[in-house]
Parts: structure tokens; sequence; C-alpha cells
């Protein structure tokens, strides 16, 4: 695959998983959207590596390293939301994690997520460069 053809892969990915948190949401699987809405905005950063730096997407889900690895400058509060964004992945696939999460992860929590990163997307779909 060429450079235009992995970031429209990613952007994709991106896409599909953040309308699988949608559609997780209202059917009231509120952890399992925010572990959607995590995967979402990994597979985005991860295109804008692609995008940004013609590097290949690297391993990991820390949105904070992706973000800062995608070369884009964001503001403290961002990368606040990011740190909390990333704990979903965590939270969402390891057993010890999940009891503790399921209890914090109310329709009131997750909509206050799914609200900030919708967002968060937007400005992110901005650093996109042109190919």
């Amino acid at each position: 695959m060429d450079k235009k053809e992995i970031v429209n892969y990613w952007a994709s990915a991106s896409n599909s998983d953040f309308d699988l948190a949608l559609i997780l949401f209202e059917n009231e699987r509120y952890p399992y959207s925010l572990f959607f809405l995590h995967l979402s905005i990994e597979k985005l950063l991860k295109g804008l590596i692609v995008s940004n730096t013609s590097n290949p997407a690297p391993y990991g889900h820390n949105l904070v390293r992706l973000v800062e690895t995608a070369d884009i400058e964001c503001s403290e509060e961002q990368r606040d939301l990011l740190r909390d964004i990333t704990t979903f992945n965590i939270s969402g696939r390891y057993d010890d994690y999940k009891n503790q999460f399921y209890r914090t992860a109310t329709k009131e929590y997750a909509e206050k997520y799914i609200k900030q990163a919708k967002h968060l997307t937007l400005w992110l779909k901005k650093h996109f460069q042109t190919i």
C-alpha cells in the first residue's frame, strides 16, 4: 500500500470504531463504548503519524505518546483528555480493572467523554497533511 492508502485505512478504521462506540452507547454498553472510543482516537492518531511523518504507525496505545509522535501541538487540557481516554483501553481490556471501570462508566460519564472526543476528533482531522 502507498502512503495515501495507509492513511485512508487508519482514517476509515477510526470512523468505523467511533460509529461503533456510538452504537454501544445507545445500547447502554458504556464501558465498551468508551473502549471503542479509545480505539477510534488511537487509529486516527496512527493515521496522522503516517500522514505527517511518513513513518509507519507505531505499536502502542498511549494517546499522548501518539499525538507527540504525530508532531501535533496540543494544549494541556487536550493532553489531559488524551490521558483519560487512554485509560479506557486498559480498563476495558484487563479483568482486574474491569469491575471498577464498569461501576465508573455510567451513562453520564460515557456521554461526557463522547462529547469531548467528538470535538477532539474534529480538531485532529484538521492536522492531516494533504497527500
